[in-house]
């Protein structure tokens, strides 16, 4: 349900149950709001407990995490092959590789260290994005700013805490957050379905977020680039309006109902 308003029913949920279908509300800015409906939550024992004892190992915790953003890295690769031009790609891939070399490499020596190598490969990732042109129709009725036109930067590849993408002020990382939510909800579901605690992080544990499924944001990692190569793809061979977005009064800027269907389908591939 995209940002959708009214009420249920017990009815509706009670079928949703007998059906084993999860509904999923993300709201405007790709925030999971509530997933109801499903087979319910039925944890693994076992798998639970390897959660809590991978977290608890301090050896056993750097290895997963550093397994993780390997992955990650190795996507965030991919991506800029096959979604940003050569020239702009370079210095980023050069970067990154760099990192895999470290993060793969057994020389990281602790979790703060790890999340510094991300961030600098993240720096690098995302500076590659800038400038690249994006379309625009019908500007005379539907106006938008100029920063508009090019895709500006995003603070990080997801390992930052700092929460400034959130409220996105500009159309690309507002589509990123959507498609980043879905991601969130579809993750979410595959961990409770296989047994596992969704609030039981690995690398993520020590989220201060009450609500934050840290365990979600852990298996998210390796999966966000293939999310970003479908945004950019469809960012880049898309021609928008500014009636596809709209702008709060304190600058936000939110997808419209018609182009955030047209996210989900993106981040289905369909």
């Amino acid at each position: 349900m995209l940002d959708g308003s009214g009420s249920l029913s017990f009815d509706v949920v009670s079928w949703l149950s007998e059906q084993g279908l999860p509904l999923v509300r993300v709201n405007y800015q790709g925030d999971v709001a509530s997933v109801i409906g499903g087979a319910g939550f039925a944890m693994c024992p076992d798998k639970v407990r390897w959660q809590i004892e991978t977290r608890d190992d301090p050896e056993k915790r750097l290895a997963f995490s550093c397994d993780l953003i390997g992955r990650k890295l190795e996507s965030s690769l991919e991506t800029l092959r096959l979604a940003i031009p050569a020239k702009a790609a370079a210095p980023a891939i050069t970067r990154i590789e760099a990192a895999l070399g470290k993060v793969g490499g057994g020389s990281v020596a602790s979790i703060d260290e790890l999340r510094m190598i991300e961030a600098v490969a993240a720096g690098a990732y995302f500076a590659s994005w800038q400038g690249l042109q994006l379309e625009w129709r019908s500007r005379r009725r539907h106006p938008i700013p100029d920063a508009w036109l090019t895709i500006n930067g995003r603070n990080s590849i997801g390992g930052s805490r700092s929460l400034s993408n959130r409220n996105a002020k500009h159309p690309l990382n507002a589509v990123l957050n959507y498609a980043y939510g879905l991601l969130y909800s579809q993750v979410q579901i595959e961990l409770v379905a296989e047994g596992y605690d969704p609030r039981r992080g690995i690398m993520h544990h020590d989220r201060k977020e009450a609500a934050a499924l840290a365990f979600v944001f852990d298996m998210i990692e390796p999966r966000r680039a293939g999310i970003d190569a479908k945004v950019l793809k469809f960012m880049l061979s898309s021609v928008f309006m500014g009636a596809d977005f709209a702008i709060r009064a304190d600058g936000v800027c939110r997808l419209s109902p018609q182009l955030a269907r047209r996210v989900c389908h993106v981040v289905a591939g369909e």
